[in-house]
């Protein structure tokens, strides 16, 4: 995986983790009760299990401590990007010296990954039971379109050229 694409899944879990909780959290917007977006991360469509106050500022709550708690991981995420451009930009190479920073930048998207897996499971835990029942059938659904569409070979149009080898 390249450093830029590295840099962007970061980003983007950063994104989600301190700003789309508090966004999903918050009730249905503009465009109705399901709202616009998938919701937290990729496993909590809070929009379509209609969330009642209670639940929604306890969510805001949640997602407030989490992302207070981040903070220091953001700074480590950081420090790890900038220890990685360096190792990789290093003069002469040193292998053992990319081996280390790209350790250390796996294990701060790690740390990310759990951090947000730990919130979702929090907000799972405020769902009342048919508001579980309705998520998991939701996330079942998701899960069999997204099969369905993999399943399903690319169709090109006609100004659409094949990529030549």
């Amino acid at each position: 995986m390249s450093r830029r694409i590295r840099i962007f899944v970061l980003s983007a879990v950063v994104v989600v983790v301190a700003g789309g909780a508090i966004a999903f959290a918050q009730g249905p917007g503009p465009r109705g009760p399901r709202g616009g977006g998938p919701g937290i991360g990729r496993g909590l469509p809070l929009r379509e299990i209609e969330l009642t106050d209670a639940q929604r500022e306890q969510v805001r709550q949640l997602t407030q401590q989490q992302r207070e708690s981040s903070r220091a991981l953001f700074d480590r995420a950081q420090a790890a990007r900038v220890a990685q451009r360096q190792a990789m930009d290093a003069i002469p190479f040193s292998e053992p010296a990319v081996r280390a920073a790209m350790a250390a930048m796996a294990e701060v998207e790690a740390d990310l990954a759990v951090q947000e897996a730990r919130l979702q499971s929090e907000i799972y835990g405020l769902l009342t039971p048919d508001q579980q029942e309705r998520l998991q059938k939701i996330r079942a659904d998701r899960e069999a379109r997204m099969k369905e569409r993999l399943a399903r070979p690319r169709q090109r149009g006609p100004d659409q050229a094949r990529p030549s080898a």
